[in-house]
């Protein structure tokens, strides 16, 4: 075939994981297979200039392997900028297990999963995502040390998930104070989709400050559980993107925000802990910018967890997890600031200020050598 006149897929097909647009210079990809235990995972490394690359496991009924290739891409190159916007001596890295984690998650399927982490011998080290509990973490430790995010009980740093929500909530108040003048949420109107770990904390804590929270899940025995724990309202509309509130929290899988929604959205604030809010970071970061929608960047704004993860490598304790969580607050204003100077996208910002570190740490190493 004449690579010239081949379509987009086909290109994709020929080229299946250095074509993929996602895969923006990894320096790894691992593919893991175990006949025996079901396994099929991917584990991408990004990039590790600032330590070794430190992401989550998410297990994830994908519908085809393609997808699954293209979400451990996005994830982990993710992770790169959100550890070094956060400060953190670590690099980026994700893994992905195809699956649906509620029927086909075994503990011999995760302690095979770890026997792949071991094989990297450190490059790459795991911890908890979507699909994944503390528990999993503590069977992945049972056969490698390299995975954070194991129990208390064990010495570890325990569930993230209350951290992330902790710094989503003080990123939404600080783009809140930017696009409204002021990050009280006393009468703000939420919207807040995916309703998980980290969801529904975000909810308590919108909910003790006053907002007027709506929520919405496809779970539903979920989604009416936590509304008649925090009285929140449930999306009964046809179209959340549409709805008439002041801030959209974005909580469940990534791509919300693309050709179909962001023309749509009547939300003056877009700040979630979704990964990956944006489908096309450039196109829909712009168009965000150009109808006055402030958009939080996720990666900024979701650290709370790899910050929580990371104290089990840095040897540090509940107070500094706190300190480095609460300064979210004062980095996003930070990133607004620098975007309205630059007439840049925040995301665009976000990203060039990671960057900057990424290179100057790179030339540091390369100065040592």
């Amino acid at each position: 075939m004449d690579a010239t006149f081949a379509t987009g897929k086909e290109l994709q097909k020929m080229d299946p994981v250095f074509g993929q647009l996602s895969f923006d210079d990894h320096e790894q990809i691992v593919f893991c297979n175990d006949k025996d235990t079901g396994l099929k995972a991917i584990i991408g490394i990004h990039n590790s200039v600032m330590g070794p690359a430190l992401g989550g496991t998410r297990m994830w009924n994908y519908n085809t392997e393609w997808e699954a290739l293209n979400d451990v891409l996005r994830l982990s190159r993710g992770m790169t900028f959100k550890s070094a916007i956060t400060g953190l001596n670590i690099g980026g890295g994700k893994a992905v297990i195809i699956g649906d984690a509620k029927t086909q998650k075994t503990p011999e399927l995760m302690r095979k999963f770890g026997e792949f982490v071991h094989s990297l011998s450190g490059r790459y080290i795991t911890a908890e995502d979507v699909g994944m509990e503390t528990k999993d973490m503590d069977t992945v430790r049972d056969v490698t040390p390299y995975v954070t995010g194991i129990s208390e009980e064990r010495g570890g740093s325990g569930n993230p998930s209350p951290v992330t929500a902790y710094g989503v909530y003080l990123g939404m108040k600080a783009a809140a104070k930017s696009q409204f003048g002021s990050d009280v949420l006393d009468g703000k109107k939420v919207l807040v989709q995916g309703i998980g770990h980290v969801g529904e904390t975000l909810v308590e804590y919108l909910t003790k400050e006053g907002a007027k929270v709506t929520i919405t899940d496809i779970n539903e025995e979920k989604l009416y559980q936590v509304a008649s724990k925090y009285n929140a309202a449930i999306y009964t509309g046809e179209d959340l993107y549409t709805a008439d509130v002041d801030i959209y929290a974005p909580c469940a899988m990534g791509a919300t925000i693309n050709d179909n929604t962001v023309d749509k959205i009547k939300a003056k604030v877009i700040a979630g802990a979704a990964n990956n809010q944006l489908a096309d970071e450039n196109v829909h970061g712009a168009r965000l910018q150009e109808r006055g929608i402030l958009y939080a960047p996720d990666f900024l704004i979701n650290a709370g967890g790899i910050i929580n993860v990371y104290a089990e490598l840095a040897n540090y304790g509940k107070a500094e997890i706190m300190s480095k969580t609460e300064n979210i607050y004062n980095t996003t204003l930070e990133i607004i600031d620098f975007a309205a100077k630059n007439n840049i996208t925040t995301h665009k910002a976000a990203l060039t200020i990671a960057q900057n570190r990424i290179d100057a740490r790179k030339i540091e190493n390369a100065a040592k050598k």
